[in-house]
């Protein structure tokens, strides 16, 4: 059974809901295990087993959330050379632009050699059904992608 890895950091709720729905549009695809975990909780273990990841952050003083780079402090050497083309998405919650954290990421991302398949959904203010329809969505492409082999 492939495996996709939600991980997510939210103070505000705002991310959590993104997420959520993400988490909802994943469970739709058969063949695929979803583990949705907030970031505290995710760890090595977590990240080799799974065959692609979504991401989900608030931006923070225009950056990641801090539990999110916590989760790639304590990953990013045990898994050096062992997630290398590994699929993942992005999910932002931003009060400015969320360039910042889109950016830190990609960088953080690029140096464990996944690949990015989907244009980040950064979502600017409040958070709106449309926003949380294209959540879920992406969570469903993510886990058919990976069911079908395609990333």
């Amino acid at each position: 059974m492939r495996r996709l890895l939600i991980i997510y950091h939210s103070q505000s709720g705002n991310t959590a809901r993104m997420a959520q729905s993400a988490l909802e549009g994943a469970q739709e695809e058969e063949g695929v295990t979803v583990v949705f975990k907030r970031a505290f909780d995710a760890n090595i273990n977590d990240l080799l087993a799974c065959d692609g990841l979504l991401i989900a952050t608030p931006e923070n003083f225009g950056y990641m959330s801090g539990a999110i780079k916590d989760f790639f402090d304590r990953t990013y050497y045990p898994a050096e050379g062992k997630t290398v083309g590994r699929p993942y998405a992005l999910l932002v919650s931003a009060g400015n632009d969320g360039s910042g954290a889109v950016r830190e990421i990609g960088r953080i991302a690029t140096g464990y050699g996944w690949k990015l398949v989907a244009d980040p959904i950064v979502a600017r203010g409040p958070i709106t059904a449309d926003t949380l329809d294209r959540c879920r969505e992406l969570g469903a492409a993510m886990a058919s992608g990976i069911a079908l082999g395609i990333f």
